[in-house]
């Protein structure tokens, strides 16, 4: 069945976009079944999915398909079939989408916004950020709104906006690539001008406390999340808030190593944990918790990206 997907996405590829080869994004090449290179030099295939999983984004994938082949034009349609696209594991054909989208509606910060989030999984950081920009300054004098989501929670409850996306995954970009002074500057944008919702400040203040820490300013750090308490009603980032209660010295690192079934969850907590102990002079088992993540499948999540980035600038 993943075959026939893979086959159509193909197909489609090679007939919409043969006859416009400026609309493609210039990606380095990789062999059959390879997404992208590692910080490391590996090599990260395809993820294989569940069956379960698989079958419930081929469908959607599918319909997104069907949409966009009735009217190419419509952002909407390029959007979610390029994050359909990409929730099959197929990264690098998400990109062209975007760009495509790009080419079709050259004023939608969204295009921009999508694609830098996937640069960022195939670990093209500079491309990441050169699109946020793009998408900072097409949504300058656009209202914020609720952006919904293409994997929803358990209350189907969208947590964040257009613009807290670009701003979170731009302060992502630069954290990755140790520019602290960068990263914080973009949380700063999101924490001070927009409502975000419990579960966006959250997982906002984690990375932006991470980036204080790491540029020295740790009392501004500790005021950042000093209002951050352990029974906050969140939705979906609560692995983030038990890490900023580990920062705050409430709960205990050790305990909450403890292996979940879900690598992605893990991929999260780990480098979080790693993180506490690297910022608190404890560099051998913040490497050691970081390989850790690297020996999962789970290249795709930002804490594997993370680990990933720290471990590579640490062999440098």
């Amino acid at each position: 069945m993943r075959n026939i997907t893979l086959f159509i996405i193909a197909i489609f590829f090679t007939l919409a976009l043969a006859s416009c080869g400026e609309n493609r994004v210039d990606l380095p090449p990789v062999p059959s079944g390879v997404q992208t290179v590692s910080l490391l030099g590996d090599t990260l295939r395809t993820p294989e999915l569940s069956q379960e999983v698989y079958e419930s984004h081929n469908e959607k994938f599918i319909n997104a398909l069907a949409n966009y082949r009735i009217d190419p034009e419509n952002a909407e349609y390029i959007i979610w079939l390029g994050r359909r696209t990409a929730y099959l594991g197929e990264y690098r054909e998400s990109i062209n989408i975007f760009t495509e989208g790009t080419f079709k509606n050259t004023e939608d910060p969204r295009m921009y916004r999508h694609r830098g989030h996937r640069y960022i999984t195939l670990r093209y950081f500079d491309r990441a950020i050169r699109d946020f920009e793009r998408a900072e300054e097409l949504m300058r004098n656009v209202p914020d709104y609720v952006e919904p989501d293409g994997l929803p929670n358990e209350l189907n409850q969208p947590v964040s906006t257009m613009k807290s996306n670009v701003w979170y995954h731009k302060g992502l970009a630069h954290y990755l690539k140790g520019e602290y002074d960068e990263a914080i500057a973009s949380y700063e944008k999101a924490l001070n001008e927009l409502d975000l919702t419990d579960d966006m400040r959250v997982a906002t203040l984690y990375w932006y406390y991470s980036a204080l820490k790491r540029s020295g300013q740790d009392e501004k750090a500790g005021e950042a999340i000093e209002d951050i308490t352990a029974d906050m009603d969140l939705i979906e980032n609560d692995v983030y808030l038990n890490l900023i209660m580990v920062f705050k010295g409430y709960f205990d690192p050790e305990r909450m190593m403890e292996v979940s079934e879900d690598d992605l969850q893990n991929a999260t907590l780990w480098y979080g944990i790693g993180n506490w102990h690297y910022m608190n002079g404890r560099e051998e088992r913040a490497i050691g918790i970081w390989n850790q993540i690297l020996e999962t499948d789970e290249w795709a999540a930002f804490g594997y990206i993370a680990a990933e980035a720290e471990i590579a600038r640490l062999s440098n």
